[in-house]
């Protein structure tokens, strides 16, 4: 599940028509992702309703997050977010000129 030895979060990932997700640790219950996104974005009227907490950081490039009520939140490096298990969002862009790089923990609420 989880990879060992040392690795860098900002190493340059090939752009692809896919996001990259590698699990670095987990245990029942809870997970720490990688997430490196290169333009994409949530399928338009897609939106994430997920039974986890989840904790996001952005750690490079820039993205922008909507909420089913309405609001957004513009994200650049060092910002962080809390999302609640149940609170409908999606990412409406990603930055498709440079690697957008997420720290993303997940838990059982």
């Amino acid at each position: 599940m989880a990879e060992t030895g040392a690795a860098n979060l900002l190493a340059p990932e090939n752009a692809g028509q896919e996001e990259l997700v590698q699990v670095l640790a987990g245990r029942p219950g809870m997970r720490v992702e990688r997430i490196v996104s290169h333009g994409q974005a949530s399928t338009p009227g897609f939106w994430y309703d997920q039974a986890e907490d989840e904790w996001v950081a952005l750690l490079a490039g820039a993205a922008r997050l909507e909420f089913a009520d309405g609001r957004v939140q513009e994200m650049t490096p060092g910002d962080h977010v809390l999302l609640p298990a149940g609170l409908r969002h999606r990412v409406a862009w990603t930055d498709p000129q440079a690697q957008t790089v997420w720290l993303a923990v997940f838990w059982t609420p």
